[in-house]
């Protein structure tokens, strides 16, 4: 009652004592901290006071009255005892049941604070040195001396009184009672040994329960003789593998794993524990340290690729952009030994920050479930490693575990292994949290914490086995804290006697977990020393044969390297299906169908709000008229995709309704709580699912997970969105390290699209730009060089730059883009603004878009396209060019403004005001990156006469002008300039003021019509 009480708060009116303390209108939670003292101010409750509330209670005061009135054992015979013997004698009654009272509870209170805090003084630091809670008080409440059995109100005397042991407890087994003697040496058995448990925070009593009886249960941790040899045989491995590469690399960084060599048959028994469970496919991520033992030992990679990656004379083009080897993944389908079952292991590749393949490893878990149909996660788990620091820093690691339990992007469960270095990389763990352990943030989510010594390898074996066990059974993530050391520094290079010399002196005096566990068993009888030296050199013939065999140069390829291939979009050859650009337009009937879905209500009497009525009817009119706005443009993208069996997925913050109130993808019915219509999932008969996802407040977490889920499958639309463009600042790794070079450095494949609201529309900094010019300074196309290809220049084009960036100006452009997303044939990034489009080649199929969405043109009556536009055989415009009066009469134009984006209807407009339609030319980029210059230059031949100018309304040191100048410069051969006209320098992204902003966008208007305004500039 006392650790859960508050959550029953004002549920209760007339509940008398315990219920009035803990259940009332006032919330005490007192039980879940780490410390065993009450906050100021509150009173501990005691075994007195308890009884002294039990009897105001109606049915305990009539128990302390029937004691009154009956005699104790041998004055039965007494039958008028005087009236000071019978006081006497019923306060000594009265006394000795308070006291049979009061010492039970006690015992039961002393089995409960070794629940919650036994952990505090579990043994779980191998060197012996430091608390792995960073402080070594030992709970007053924990009976570690005889003279602290006084704080429960016993003495030594008790020890061999048997008490009455609580339903909340397993320590009896088939015993209903115990000595206290007895029942405080299981409790210490179960929870301070070499294992510590943290779950009595969970507010589920079925699963304390459960962990309970794991960890309380007498005589249950027990291993067979067979299973003790597979346990050394996998440490032997584990620690043979770091050997071998310290002897052939002294001087390489490899970051390995010795301290915590355990984590090989950690991981083997929870990959085991889970394929005997129905497991069949594991996902995994993880940081660099250990990683070229988990490849070799786990995901069973060939010893000689994973050799030849150490040799100095390894080509670039050979290993991508030249990425280190403790970067990369693997992807192994295999047998799994101990169950003879198929299992395929995919570990994810990640850079140097070291949390942020975590939301990528579950985003791709889900979208492996998603497409097997396996809704609880049977079939498909994820399993994530960390280092204690990062786990204890890193935000991205809340922000994943926020996303575990929400219905859209929960994996049902992650098994979370931490390898405890008790070190940072320099940084004492005392200077580097404020937490007692680094895993305190899995408690915000209930995941059951299991700390355990990791030079007890029986211990970790265990602890793996229940975690397995509790992911299988409650579809919930649980975290195993392996606390252990790093035997050497930060890497192999590093001297950590700088900073930590006392903690390394033990370090250098401590004893090989393989020595210490091999002793044990040999000691057993369950090996003998001759068995053990020849599995040790079994193990190591193995690596010096593929030792030789790495030398051989046509070893290495980074294709052994992929972690997520898509087998079914290559030819045998390993090249894309096809190189031609399919037109991407679409029938009337198609057309039309989508059009009508996307303006009504498809469930019977649904009640929608009015103003989603009137958003409904202004929709039916635009079909009648086969006209498009934004939304209705995307509405055709994905419904003509889904005809065609093509999965979309849209996910970000608030995009069921839109952040402008613009798409109402997810209508809710007015009168009926949670009854909501899809309409895009009612267009076809047979037609693909339609995810649409509000998401929750995370930009970093979700972006990757989406990444993530766009790995899995190559035909799919995965597209996140930000609530404003500028917001991806918060995702930033992501785009730059998974993004931008991940096809380079790990031959990735995805096809993910980011939907980026951008404008400058006086809305002040923060919600105006989404920074296009950190896009395009990641593109790696060359802008001094015109490119020559031969056959299909676009196509070409887009297959060898690293993403695409498109700013479209009109909705059809926008359909098109979205369309040519799919029917690539293969996948790039793609962003967009108004759709900045950025494509990613992943040499698969889907290229990364980032689109730069508008917000004003989402109801602008001019950003509006024909159904014509959309029509069979037309397709996305990289370049629009004015096809007003200035087209018809080339000669007499003065000035070609080109621009992108929303800034093209301010400038036609403005141009129309002053009467300049003959002698200004305005022409929309749509695709910026890679650069069309093939379009560029015939529109600057075909105006020969004209200046060129470059407008944009974003500041000059931002948007697109470095990027697109040194191109036209190119393009016209440095034979004339490309004048820019926008926004002076500055260091905000926009002005929070609305008139300053409006003489902003005044004075560069007039500047881009004055015809003679660079006619005097020297050149």
């Amino acid at each position: 009652m006392s650790a859960r009480g508050y959550k029953t708060a004002c549920e209760y009116q007339n509940f008398d004592s315990f219920g009035t303390i803990y259940c009332g209108c006032l919330h005490i939670c007192i039980m879940a901290p780490h410390g065993n003292e009450l906050p100021e101010g509150l009173k501990r409750v005691t075994p007195t006071l308890v009884v002294s509330m039990l009897r105001t209670e109606v049915s305990w005061d009539g128990f302390f009255r029937n004691i009154q009135a009956s005699s104790p054992s041998g004055e039965a015979g007494e039958t008028r005892p005087s009236t000071l013997l019978q006081g006497r004698v019923l306060s000594h009654s009265l006394d000795m049941a308070q006291k049979v009272v009061e010492d039970h509870l006690a015992v039961h209170t002393l089995i409960r604070a070794y629940q919650i805090r036994g952990h505090h003084v579990a043994q779980l630091d191998p060197l012996g040195i430091l608390e792995a809670d960073l402080d070594s008080f030992v709970p007053s409440d924990l009976i570690t001396t005889i003279d602290k059995l006084g704080f429960y109100g016993l003495d030594e005397s008790d020890l061999d009184r048997s008490f009455q042991l609580p339903s909340t407890t397993f320590i009896g087994g088939q015993d209903t009672t115990l000595p206290l003697r007895e029942i405080i040496r299981r409790l210490e058995t179960s929870y301070c040994g070499h294992i510590g448990v943290e779950f009595m925070f969970i507010n589920n009593v079925d699963q304390c329960q459960w962990i309970r009886q794991k960890f309380e249960s007498p005589g249950i941790m027990q291993f067979t003789n067979a299973e003790k040899r597979t346990l050394l045989a996998r440490l032997i491995r584990s620690t043979r593998f770091e050997d071998f590469l310290a002897r052939k690399w002294s001087s390489e960084k490899r970051f390995g794993l010795e301290g915590c060599e355990v984590l090989i048959p950690a991981l083997k028994t929870i990959i085991d524990k889970s394929s005997a469970a129905g497991i069949d496919s594991v996902i995994m991520g993880m940081p660099h340290r250990g990683r070229l033992n988990v490849l070799a030992n786990v995901i069973r990679k060939d010893l000689d690729q994973i050799f030849c990656q150490f040799d100095p004379k390894l080509e670039a083009a050979d290993e991508g952009s030249g990425d280190v080897k403790y970067h990369l993944g693997m992807y192994h389908e295999r047998i799994n030994r101990e169950t003879d079952k198929d299992i395929t292991l995919s570990l994810m590749a990640n850079p140097s920050h070291l949390e942020a393949v975590d939301p990528v490893v579950q985003g791709k878990a889900k979208a492996e479930q998603f497409y097997r149909g396996d809704t609880q996660g049977k079939k498909v788990m994820s399993i994530l490693m960390h280092g204690d620091a990062a786990f204890a820093g890193q935000g991205v690691v809340y922000e994943t575990f926020h996303l575990s339990e929400l219905p859209s992007y929960t994996t049902h469960g992650t098994i979370h292994v931490v390898v405890n270095n008790q070190i940072g990389f320099t940084t004492d763990p005392r200077v580097a949290r404020s937490s007692p352990y680094p895993t305190d943030v899995a408690r915000v989510v209930n995941a059951p914490i299991f700390h355990v010594n990791a030079d007890d390898p029986e211990a970790v074996m265990y602890v793996c086995r229940v975690a397995a066990e509790w992911r299988s059974t409650f579809n919930k993530d649980v975290v195993i804290d392996l606390v252990s050391y790093r035997r050497f520094g930060h890497n192999e290079m590093d001297e950590p006697m700088f900073t930590q010399p006392l903690m390394y002196k033990q370090i250098r005096r401590q004893e090989h977990v393989l020595k210490k566990y091999s002793d044990k068993l040999i000691a057993e009888g369950v090996v003998t020393l001759q068995e053990f030296e020849e599995e040790v050199a079994k193990y190591d013939k193995i690596c010096e044969e593929a030792y030789t065999s790495s030398k051989d140069e046509k070893i290495s390829h980074i294709r052994h390297w992929l972690d997520s291939p898509w087998p079914d979009f290559f030819t045998a050859e390993g090249e894309p299906r096809s190189m031609s650009c399919l037109p991407t337009g679409l029938g009337e009937d198609v057309l039309q169908h989508i059009g009508q879905t996307a303006s009504s209500v498809p469930l019977q009497d649904f009640k929608i709000h009015p103003g989603v009525s009137r958003i409904l009817r202004g929709r039916a009119d635009l079909v009648k008229n086969r006209q498009m706005d934004w939304a209705l443009g995307e509405y055709m993208a994905f419904g003509s995709l889904l005809k065609d069996g093509i999965h979309v997925r849209l996910s970000g913050q608030d995009v069921e309704r839109g952040t402008f109130s613009h798409r109402h993808h997810v209508l809710h019915d007015q009168e009926v709580d949670k009854r909501v219509c899809v309409p895009m999932n009612h267009l076809w008969e047979n037609q693909a699912p339609y995810t649409v996802c509000n998401s929750s407040l995370s930009e970093y977490g979700v972006l990757g997970f989406e990444l993530g889920f766009a790995m899995s499958n190559p035909n799919a639309l995965i597209l996140w969105e930000a609530q404003f463009g500028d917001f991806h600042n918060t995702a930033q790794c992501i785009i730059d390290q998974f993004i931008s070079s991940g096809q380079a450095k790990w031959v990735r494949n995805n096809g993910i699209v980011l939907l980026l609201p951008h404008g400058m529309e006086g809305m002040g900094p923060e919600h105006s730009s989404a920074r296009p010019e950190r896009f395009l300074q990641m593109s790696k196309d060359d802008p001094d060089h015109f490119p020559e290809f031969s056959g299909d220049f676009e196509v070409q084009q887009l297959y060898d730059c690293n993403w695409i960036v498109v700013n479209c100006s009109t909705p059809a452009n926008y359909c098109h883009v979205l369309r040519r997303q799919i029917l690539l044939p293969f996948r790039k990034p793609v962003k967009c603004n108004i759709i900045l489009t950025v494509f990613y080649l992943w040499f698969a199929s889907l290229e990364f878009l980032i689109i730069f969405t508008p917000k004003s043109l989402l109801r602008h009556p001019d950003a509006r396209s024909s159904f014509d536009d959309l029509a069979k055989g037309t397709k996305f415009k990289r370049l629009i060019p004015d096809e007003g009066h200035a087209s018809q009469s080339p000669g007499q134009v003065k000035r070609v403004i080109f621009c992108t984006g929303k800034v093209y209807y301010e400038l036609a407009k403005g141009r129309k005001q002053k009467n300049l339609e003959r002698n200004v030319a305005i022409i929309r980029l749509e695709q910026i990156s890679p650069f069309p210059f093939d379009l560029v230059r015939e529109e600057a031949d075909k105006y020969a006469n004209a200046e060129l100018v470059w407008c944009q309304e974003e500041h000059k040191n931002m948007g697109y002008y470095d990027y697109v100048r040194p191109r036209f410069l190119t393009v016209v051969a440095n034979k004339k300039p490309i004048w820019y006209v926008g926004r002076d320098p500055a260091a905000a992204p926009a002005t929070g003021n609305k008139s300053t902003h409006l003489n902003e966008l005044k004075r560069f208007m007039d500047t881009a019509f004055n015809l003679s305004a660079f006619q005097e500039r020297d050149l």
